[in-house]
């Protein structure tokens, strides 16, 4: 293994335990004094469900659980609504896209009830600055935990 990769992915680990020894906050009421930069866990009842990272965690985790926001900004919110409505396969053709769904009434109502669930979930974060970092952070976090909602997937 390449030994500078190597080096970054064993200083990951003290990072994931300061997060999870932190005490949990509540998106709808974020400090201050939050980083700028970092990944954050959201948890629910002692589930770790989902990891991000964001350049501006503050103004991420606002438009992933902002009441009447855009699905745009929202992947954990659409992903639990989709979930929420057994509509779990995305589809590439205007039929049954993203847009197309925040048109169904029943899918806009879960899309907003899983925002609204969002906002009572538990918050943790941690501070990191350099994107590579950041990068393999999430990733480390979210195979550590098993986190359900993260796939890593693209299309």
């Amino acid at each position: 293994m390449n030994a500078q990769f190597a080096k970054i992915v064993q200083s990951l680990e003290p990072s994931l335990q300061r997060m999870l020894e932190m005490d949990p906050l509540r998106v709808d009421s974020l400090p201050i004094g939050l980083p700028k930069q970092g990944i954050y866990l959201l948890s629910e009842g002692g589930s770790h469900l989902y990891v991000g990272r964001s350049r501006k965690i503050r103004n991420r985790i606002s438009s992933q659980s902002k009441a009447g926001g855009s699905h745009k900004g929202a992947a954990f919110a659409f992903r639990l609504a989709r979930e929420m409505t057994g509509k779990v396969n995305p589809t590439y053709t205007t039929k049954g896209s993203r847009d197309d769904l925040m048109e169904d009434p029943e899918f806009r109502r879960a899309f907003e009830d899983a925002k609204a669930r969002i906002r009572r979930m538990d918050f943790r974060f941690s501070k990191e600055s350099d994107s590579i970092r950041q990068s393999l952070l999430e990733i480390y976090v979210a195979v550590s935990l098993n986190t359900p909602y993260n796939s890593f997937r693209t299309t």
